[in-house]
């Protein structure tokens, strides 16, 4: 069952000017920063806040779109049954099945529109 909104996606030009506009201007704090196989994985939250924002590098998303996470990130508790849920219940995604990632498991969901939902389980310590 979906169990929380995970992350937002906020796409930036330069990660570490926007890190900066967030953490010092804003006051958020950072969360994670990570090199990964689609480009950097950095977050900033609100302090105390389980949902974290993304600034992830529009130039990460060059040639990559399939790796671009969608612009809201849900969570869910056990992915891959609430993946066949989802598929009975007519949902169309980008992937036959949910994918391994280092972190956890993915998939993405898409809207009537095209707008892409992804949706992850995070992997569990």
């Amino acid at each position: 069952m979906l169990a929380n909104i995970m992350y937002v996606t906020i796409y930036v030009t330069d990660q570490d000017r926007a890190l900066e506009f967030y953490t010092v201007g804003l006051g958020l704090e950072k969360r994670l920063d990570f090199p990964g196989p689609d480009g950097r994985f950095l977050t900033v939250g609100v302090p105390d806040s389980p949902v974290q924002i993304i600034l992830w590098s529009q130039a990460a998303t060059s040639g990559q779109p399939a790796g671009a996470p969608g612009p809201v990130i849900l969570e869910s508790d056990d992915l891959r049954k609430d993946f066949e849920i989802m598929r009975r219940r007519g949902v169309t995604f980008e992937e036959s099945e949910p994918q391994d990632y280092p972190f956890g498991v993915r998939v993405e969901a898409v809207d009537p529109d095209g707008n892409r939902v992804s949706l992850r389980q995070p992997r569990k310590p």
